[in-house]
């Protein structure tokens, strides 16, 4: 559990009870809300208000971020700060439009190769006597992620009692749209977590987590971007960390989904007979969502299968699935 230590902490743990009693996940904003309480204890500990000073001091700190991040921190304090006002006490709330919204990201669709390189990058992670079940986790994670199409809070958050290891099933309690839906495992998925299974046991027993930090819980949102973008960059030693291409965790789910609509184009399939059953197993609330990813196919090899091309002028290609 995460300990407060500014004057905010009562307000903060209010407000994160709230969000999480309106079905929000709380470490969707914890961990910005952590950095805003160390910000205050070491730079403005007798701070009581939130002002506006306070708050553009701390995003001016933090103006190093990439822009998605910084744009998160902006809607987690302006969050916040409705909050306070929503309970009689003044604070300042930032404009709506402080910051722009995320700029659009194309999806990357990895090559075998890549995948591959990646997969053996996260293989290779260094046992650590501090966390030393980590470098067991993540090559399954990872691999489940892509596997499984998930969102990765999908896969980071996936609870021992939701994953059935003798049929497969995945029990995905919470998504995009707070709802759930069960999956099935491919077998070499199934056969990978089951031998994760004897590891986890060894190490630690008594987390509900499937994939547990090593407080028992969770890993954040944070953690899982660092070691992503370290395996990222082990997989590709020759190339200099500023001319390396940006992917994300995301990136997975998206060539899941690319993978899957080329096998069915291979196999001559009529991919929109078949675009229901991937919206189902991915968990989007409408076909559109689905129908993007042929967005993501090579024109002329979708055109060579006979897609439609017209039914795609609605989708647009901001749209994260």
């Amino acid at each position: 559990m995460v300990e407060y230590k500014s004057l905010f902490a009562d307000d903060i743990n209010a407000m994160l009870q709230f969000r999480v009693s309106l079905g929000f996940q709380k470490d969707t904003y914890e961990y910005n809300l952590r950095l805003l309480d160390r910000y205050c204890v070491f730079n403005c500990p007798d701070a009581a208000e939130l002002t506006k000073e306070l708050v553009t001091s701390w995003l001016k700190e933090e103006r190093e971020l990439r822009p998605g991040r910084l744009y998160d921190r902006a809607i987690h304090i302006r969050y916040f700060a409705r909050y306070l006002n929503s309970v009689g006490k003044p604070a300042y709330v930032l404009p709506s439009g402080f910051y722009k919204k995320k700029s659009t990201f194309t999806p990357y669709i990895f090559t075998d190769d890549e995948l591959k390189r990646l997969f053996s990058a996260a293989d290779e992670l260094p046992f650590r006597k501090q966390r030393p079940l980590q470098n067991k986790i993540f090559p399954v994670m990872f691999r489940l992620i892509y596997t499984c199409g998930l969102r990765p809070n999908e896969g980071r958050e996936l609870l021992r009692k939701d994953v059935n290891l003798d049929t497969g099933e995945l029990l995905i309690r919470r998504n995009k749209d707070h709802k759930e839906r069960s999956i099935v495992m491919s077998d070499d998925m199934l056969c990978m977590c089951r031998e994760y299974e004897k590891q986890r046991l060894l190490f630690m027993p008594d987390s509900p987590a499937f994939f547990p930090n090593p407080k028992g819980t969770v890993y954040t949102n944070e953690m899982l971007l660092h070691i992503y973008d370290k395996c990222w960059g082990a997989a590709n030693p020759d190339t200099n960390a500023d001319e390396l291409q940006r992917v994300r965790p995301y990136d997975l789910r998206h060539r899941f989904a690319s993978a899957v609509l080329n096998l069915w184009l291979d196999a001559g399939e009529d991919i929109y007979a078949k675009l229901p059953f991937l919206r189902a197993y991915m968990g989007h609330e409408n076909l559109e969502s689905t129908l993007y990813y042929v967005h993501l196919l090579p024109e002329n090899l979708a055109k060579s299968a006979g897609v439609d091309w017209s039914l795609l002028e609605s989708v647009l290609p901001e749209v994260e699935a």
